[in-house]
């Protein structure tokens, strides 16, 4: 996977961070009126920190048990909120934690809200995510996704952090993470936003290599039921019965790098977890959250007011998800 970090709109950050029943309506009522800024691209930046706002960019060099080499990277902003959210934001191919917090808008909210941001970093040639070989698609499996869920430990017990506010974001290669992740650590994460990723456990290795590309997923031509992908979901956690994040998956209509029909599978997989018919959404609204957008809801009820699952579909839009305010 090439190319940019995908922009946000707006509604990502309300998904969310509304995810916690316990989150304050200010911060709520935030969220749903940003319109989300947009930073330059930069590149990446080397050094352990990066400096020029209130807080840095800092390197953690020991957070835990850390078996793929995994680099992690912090933003505590200097008026962190007491039990503070968490947001783990993880970055695509070719990318670097560094470039991804140049990049994205968390780390200005943090400095506005008092959340904090964990970016990991991969250690892989060309920066990609393991989201192919069984260390990495089992819970304590001993890949990066199991040192990516040690640096959401690490950050709770030592900032006292809220385990009811844990978000989980990523784009691309970090939206196929972001994917992993909610299926091999569902009890960290309150809510998890992918971006033109595809479903958990569609880039399987047969042969078990870590880091491998499935040319067949990524070129949209897997195709399974939704009990199918429900099934590879609950076996990276055996005999996990706990709640499970809500979703919400973009993609745009013209992807290239990661065919669109990586959309339908995932919204087939994520459906079918929460029980779902992913041809049935309890809600469609056309035109939305941008012209050309089509956003489907299910499981819209008096706990979960923006739905457990959301598929958010940008017709004419490529593999780069553009802001939409």
């Amino acid at each position: 996977m090439h190319g940019q970090a995908i922009r946000r709109p707006p509604l990502t950050i309300v998904f969310i961070l509304k995810a916690s029943l316990h989150l304050e309506r200010s911060v709520f009522m935030y969220f749903s009126s940003l319109i989300a800024p947009v930073f330059a691209l930069l590149g990446a930046v080397s050094g352990n920190s990066l400096t020029g706002r209130a807080a840095q960019l800092t390197q953690v060099q020991n957070f835990g048990d850390n078996p793929s080499g995994t680099g992690m990277y912090i933003y505590v902003p200097q008026k962190l909120a007491a039990k503070p959210a968490v947001i783990v934001a993880i970055h695509f191919c070719t990318g670097t934690a560094q470039a991804y917090y140049q990049q994205s808008p968390y780390s200005k909210l943090a400095d506005q809200k008092g959340f904090i941001v964990i970016y990991p970093s991969s250690p892989h040639a060309g920066t990609c995510w393991d989201v192919s070989s069984q260390k990495s698609l089992k819970h304590n499996g001993g890949g990066d996704s199991n040192a990516i869920a040690n640096m959401v430990t690490y950050t709770l017990k030592k900032y006292n952090a809220d385990p009811k506010r844990v978000f989980v974001t990523g784009s691309s290669s970090g939206a196929m993470m972001t994917n992993v992740m909610a299926s091999t650590y569902p009890e960290l994460f309150a809510a998890a936003t992918a971006y033109s990723g595809v479903p958990a456990g569609c880039f399987v290795s047969s042969s078990g290599q870590v880091d491998a590309w499935n040319s067949t997923c990524a070129q949209g031509n897997v195709d399974q039921s939704a009990a199918y992908w429900t099934n590879v979901v609950k076996n990276m956690y055996p005999g996990y019965n706990g709640a499970r994040p809500r979703l919400q998956v973009y993609h745009g209509s013209i992807d290239t790098t990661l065919r669109p029909n990586n959309y339908r599978e995932s919204v087939k997989e994520w459906t079918g977890v929460f029980g779902f018919d992913a041809n049935k959404p309890q809600t469609v609204k056309n035109n939305f959250p941008a012209n050309g957008y089509t956003t489907d809801i299910w499981g819209v009820d008096s706990a979960n007011p923006l739905g457990k699952v959301q598929g958010i579909y940008a017709l004419n839009v490529g593999h780069t998800v553009p802001i939409n305010g």
